[in-house]
């Protein structure tokens, strides 16, 4: 296969990827960053008592002369209601939130009384009917629309949908995620690490990415470079529902690198393998029956940058989140040479700049294989297939990353 460009794999993995079916309730409290399947309609109104916006007395606003006492006759609370009717001249110690007694039109706050004794309250500034009082059904009402169904729930919704009287909501299914790594030379994080063997690093930075972005992650650990290891791992892939199985290694064309083989031969239809971009050149992606493939490169920046541009973009189709957030224009900080026949997305740094426009710095070293150089980046600096040479201060396009 030749290599593809960058805009056309991207269009070719996305191009029947919506949001998945199936729905599941939750508790409120497992409902956080979950998008809501189902509108969210009031149990309840609320308040469903006209109610105290302040520290004050309940009062008829009729009644409200400067100078003139009020007679005070009990004291209403949040939780403990005043429930007898208010007479002329009478008033009522309340505290906010607490419900106005039948009778009271206004609440006169606090600091604009003043307290001969303890049977009656003396108001020092006059006061309009409906002072300091929130309406029943001020926020909303039984019957109406609290949360629209396809929002990404968090905080306020969740507090607005308790309030409501939900104690549980209906969400989507999240997409499931399935991750392999692949590789003689990998040991799990925390074991002895043999001669010519390296950690399993990568895993750990997919799996975060894809839970980032609304996945449900499986983990398959790590498979050697055998064909019946790799085949058995994609079978279990899909035995366990997986909506997207993705691998990690093994997607060059060395005599080791077997991942395409096993693809093809566990029943996976490639679509693309190789892409015109710098790192993630052996990037391949296809699908088996439901499921989708990607097959990511072995080295740290190539597996995280490829993952960025095309997983992330995947997940949250399916995930029914927005697009996540495109290219942005940017200054570049230095110069750079022209580019050659393939996309380069080099680690860099977001600086302060132009307004809307920030100072992008790409950072020294872009070899794929430095971990540390990706994880000290705070942007992705496009530099577009054949682009000539650019000069500090020169318009530039950058992926800010999460």
């Amino acid at each position: 296969m030749s290599l593809l460009p960058v805009e056309d794999a991207l269009e070719r993995l996305l191009r029947d990827a919506i949001a998945i079916g199936g729905t599941e309730e939750l508790p409120l409290r497992a409902a956080a960053g979950r998008i809501l399947a189902e509108t969210v309609v009031a149990h309840r109104t609320q308040p469903d008592f006209d109610a105290s916006a302040m520290d004050g007395y309940a009062v008829r606003a009729e009644d409200v002369r400067v100078g003139t006492p009020l007679r005070l006759i009990g004291a209403s609370a949040a939780g403990n209601a005043f429930e007898r009717q208010l007479g002329p001249g009478e008033a009522v110690r309340i505290f906010t939130g607490a419900p106005v007694p039948p009778g009271a039109n206004a609440v006169l706050i606090q600091e604009n009384t003043a307290r001969p004794d303890e049977a009656s309250v003396i108001p020092t500034q006059p006061i309009t009917q409906g002072s300091h009082i929130r309406p029943a059904g001020n926020d909303f009402r039984e019957g109406g629309t609290l949360v629209e169904a396809g929002t990404r729930l968090g905080a306020g919704t969740l507090a607005l949908a308790a309030s409501g009287g939900h104690p549980s909501l209906t969400v989507l299914r999240r997409p499931r995620v399935a991750v392999l790594a692949t590789g003689d030379e990998l040991v799990p994080p925390g074991e002895p690490v043999g001669p010519a063997q390296i950690v399993a690093s990568n895993t750990y930075g997919i799996m975060a990415l894809a839970e980032a972005n609304g996945a449900e992650v499986i983990d398959l650990g790590i498979a050697p470079d055998r064909m019946d290891a790799l085949t058995a791992r994609i079978d279990e892939a899909v035995r366990q529902d997986a909506d997207i199985l993705v691998t990690i290694g093994g997607a060059s064309v060395g005599d080791h690198d077997l991942v395409a083989r096993a693809l093809e031969a566990s029943g996976v239809s490639l679509d693309f393998w190789k892409v015109a971009m710098r790192p993630g050149k052996p990037l391949m992606a296809g699908r088996r029956g439901p499921m989708w493939v990607l097959g990511l490169p072995g080295n740290p920046a190539s597996s995280m940058v490829t993952a960025t541009l095309f997983l992330r973009p995947l997940l949250r189709r399916l995930a029914g989140l927005d697009d996540a957030p495109g290219f942005r224009k940017g200054i570049l900080a230095t110069d750079l040479p022209a580019n050659d026949h393939r996309a380069e997305f080099m680690r860099a740094r977001i600086e302060s700049g132009d307004g809307e426009r920030p100072t992008i710095r790409p950072l020294p070293r872009q070899d794929s294989s430095l971990l540390s150089v990706y994880a000290g980046a705070t942007a992705l600096l496009l530099r577009p297939a054949n682009a000539q040479a650019a000069r500090a201060g020169d318009e530039c396009s950058y992926l800010p990353l999460d």
